[in-house]
């Protein structure tokens, strides 16, 4: 039931609430939360934060009746008589919120961004960390037309779902763990709950079957891969991902999410760029050496590849730093280096050359193994991936006489769990490396079953319908999802089953209402976890023709 109480306000000097600290600007309006571990490139564009600003406060200028005020020259004056302003239109005026006010308020629910959602005077209150059913002291941090966004100061009614101690104290600063102040039960839940609620959006897809979420075999220290800016002086270097909306970096030094091999490299990294005085590229002045730190762990053996990304060759600086960094971690085998002379924020240039003699490392999801070079793309939680995998295997239901198309094949991890089962795999993607990749993949594996093409979607479609079609067709596209034209040269060649693997449950809801109107029907949804702690969820789909 919609609270209806008028909320207790405070004020900010008040006890016992104590004043926030946090390091991160709390003027301005926190963007969508991206699972921003794994990128160094700051979030801009039409969903930025508005410029910090203050916020002006119409109780200081638009005093009521009887009340002295400055005039234009400095001499005061009392408004009264028929110019006074009645006290009421200046209470209307009034800001129902103000920046940096504190009140108490209710959690009602939370939104698909896992922000707590309460209202005071009709105003909707976004609450970073905040759980529905819970009641906190909150500051406002920035007010907007339609919604305001605040910060919890204190708890005063505890939700059951809420950690008693969250896994990292960086959440007020970095905001790409949205879930973690929540018990993994109740995000398994919550990610069911935005899948059905993107899903449900469209009538064609209301009978659809949703399944509660299959948890991520490791809650914490499941990335496998990390792509971190490098900033300051080498005196003093940081190492971490750019604060949202600028170019600020924030330090990440122990990332909870990040495999321990991942933060033991970030902290040797910083010790040898002191040693070695490392020049540190600076963006303003664009002059300096090392710009980011790509660091990436194969499981199960553990090997570790570091990747330098530099403006110049710098070969003393970078043979010197990975001689450092590997006596320091002696799991690392891999040490390349990237030469990216541009002044965006696009981390890899195009030249790369090998500081050690081994150049790739060998990892595996189930019994599969792959090689990974420097640009190689792989899932950054292995054990999640096995378990999509499997369920596209699954749900395929394979009996050695399909033909099968991968679509957005990547290095060939969906084509390799299915070559077993099928009697052909065809693998498409636009990226010739990921091409290269995925076709010496499937040597290693002896898959003599499985090609691979790179090229445009729709044209090597409409060439595989003119070839004899296919019996399954399995969708991977990335976060956008399907280009329309995608869907329709699919649904043209008509395979009987079709299996969507997707990263959004917004575009895979959109894309599945297409592919309806296409003659396709999906069965049910299976989402899985691949990125606990945020508010990022997969979802497996299967249809098939109507």
């Amino acid at each position: 039931m919609k609270n209806t109480r008028k909320p207790k306000q405070f004020s900010d000097s008040s006890k016992p609430f104590r004043k926030e600290t946090s390091a991160a600007p709390t003027a301005k309006k926190p963007a969508a939360r991206t699972e921003r571990s794994a990128t160094a490139e700051p979030t801009t564009g039409k969903n930025a934060r508005p410029a910090a600003h203050k916020p002006r406060d119409h109780r200081e200028h638009t005093p009521a009746k009887g009340v002295k005020r400055p005039d234009a020259k400095g001499a005061t004056s009392q408004a009264t008589g028929k110019n006074a302003r009645p006290a009421r239109a200046a209470e209307e005026r009034q800001p129902a919120l103000h920046s940096g006010q504190v009140l108490e308020v209710q959690i009602q629910t939370n939104n698909d961004e896992a922000y707590g959602v309460a209202y005071h005077e009709g105003t909707r209150i976004l609450v970073a960390g905040g759980l529905a059913g819970e009641t906190l002291v909150v500051k406002i941090t920035y007010v907007g037309r339609r919604e305001s966004f605040a910060n919890i100061i204190k708890i005063l009614k505890r939700s059951p779902d809420r950690v008693p101690s969250p896994a990292c104290t960086m959440g007020r600063v970095c905001d790409g763990c949205g879930l973690m102040q929540m018990r993994y039960p109740a995000q398994l839940a919550w990610k069911k709950g935005l899948v059905a609620r993107q899903i449900r959006k469209y009538p064609s897809l209301a009978e659809v079957a949703i399944h509660d979420t299959i948890g991520s075999p490791n809650e914490l220290g499941y990335r496998n891969t990390a792509k971190l800016v490098v900033a300051g002086k080498h005196g003093d270097p940081v190492i971490g991902i750019y604060r949202r909306n600028s170019h600020d970096v924030l330090e990440i030094a122990d990332c909870a999410l990040h495999h321990p091999l991942i933060n033991k490299v970030v902290k040797a990294a910083k010790a040898g760029i002191k040693k070695g005085k490392v020049p540190i590229y600076n963006p303003k002045s664009e002059m300096g050496l090392l710009r980011y730190l790509v660091v990436r762990v194969a499981e199960p053996s553990n090997q570790v590849m570091v990747v330098f990304v530099t403006t110049d060759q710098g070969y003393n600086e970078m043979h010197h730093l990975a001689k450092f960094i590997q006596q320091a971690v002696p799991e690392v085998a891999v040490v390349a280096q990237n030469i990216n002379t541009s002044t965006g924020n696009v981390i890899f240039g195009h030249k790369d050359r090998s500081i050690t003699k081994a150049q790739t490392l060998k990892a595996y999801i189930g019994d599969k193994s792959f090689n990974l070079s420097p640009h190689s793309f792989f899932q950054v939680n292995s054990g999640a991936a096995r378990i999509i995998y499997e369920k596209v295997r699954e749900f395929a239901r394979l009996t050695g006489k399909e033909r099968v198309i991968d679509l957005y094949c990547g290095i060939g991890g969906i084509s390799l769990f299915l070559a077993d089962k099928a009697r052909e795999v065809v693998g498409i993607e636009v990226v010739d490396a990921a091409v290269a990749d995925a076709t010496a993949n499937a040597a290693m594996n002896r898959a003599e079953n499985c090609s691979f093409e790179a090229g445009d979607a729709v044209h090597l479609i409409d060439e595989i319908g003119e070839e004899g079609g296919a019996d399954l067709i399995v969708l991977n596209p990335p976060r956008k999802g399907c280009d329309e034209k995608v869907l329709k040269s699919v649904a043209a060649i008509k395979p009987q089953r079709i299996i969507y693997v997707s990263c959004s449950p917004e575009t895979l809801a959109r894309d599945l209402d297409i592919l309806a109107g296409l003659g396709y029907k999906t069965l049910e949804v299976q989402p899985v976890d691949m990125f606990p702690q945020t508010v990022h969820v997969e979802d497996v789909a299967l249809l098939e023709k109507i």
